[in-house]
C-alpha cells in the first residue's frame, strides 16, 4: 500500500465518499444499508461539521463524517462521529485509526467539547472513548454508544443525532 494523506473532502470527491461508504458497510450485519446517503444528507443539511478523506496515491480509501448532536434538545459544543469507512480491501491496515485520531486532532482544534459514537468498545476505547450510563442514546445496546470528553465535564442527557439520522 502507497503512502495515505488525509485531508479535508472537497467538492470532487463527493462521489468517491458515497461509493466507498456503500463499500464499507455493504456487508456489515449492523448497517442501515443507506449509510452513504446518510452522509449525503449531512451534507446537503449542512450539518457535516468535519468530514475528512484518507486517499493514496490513486483514490480515496477512507472516509469519516462529524456532525453535531444535542443534549436533551440543546445544542452546544458536541458532536457525533460516523459513519467512518475504509475501503474493504484495505480495512484493519491502520487507515481507520489514523482518520480516528486525526479527527480528534481535528475537533478539539475546533473547539469540540467532546465527541458521541456508536461501535464497538473494544475498538474505540484505544482513542479514549467509553461507555457513560449518564449519556445516553435510546435505542441500541448501551455499551456501544460511547463518550469522548475533549474539555470540560461530561454532560448528562440524552444525546440526538442530526435530523439526517432520522
Amino acid at each position: 500500500m502507497s503512502a495515505i494523506m488525509i485531508r479535508g473532502e472537497n467538492p470532487r470527491d463527493v462521489a468517491a465518499i458515497r461509493t466507498l461508504t456503500e463499500a464499507a458497510f455493504r456487508d456489515m450485519a449492523f448497517a442501515d444499508g443507506d449509510e452513504h446517503e446518510l452522509v449525503d444528507r449531512l451534507r446537503g443539511d449542512g450539518d457535516l461539521t468535519l468530514s475528512l478523506v484518507a486517499e493514496d496515491a490513486e483514490r480515496i480509501v477512507g472516509h469519516v463524517a462529524v456532525s453535531p448532536v444535542t443534549i436533551d434538545g440543546k445544542p452546544g459544543d458536541w458532536y457525533g462521529l460516523g459513519p467512518i469507512s475504509v475501503l474493504p480491501s484495505l480495512q484493519r491496515g491502520g487507515i481507520g485509526s489514523r482518520l480516528m485520531q486525526r479527527t480528534i486532532a481535528d475537533m478539539r482544534q475546533m473547539g469540540a467539547a467532546g465527541i458521541v459514537l456508536l461501535g464497538d468498545p473494544a475498538y474505540y476505547s484505544r482513542f479514549g472513548f467509553e461507555h457513560d450510563p449518564q449519556l445516553e442514546y435510546p435505542g441500541p445496546p448501551p455499551e456501544y454508544f460511547q463518550r469522548l470528553v475533549i474539555t470540560g465535564s461530561a454532560p448528562t442527557g440524552i444525546v440526538s443525532y442530526a435530523s439526517a439520522f432520522g
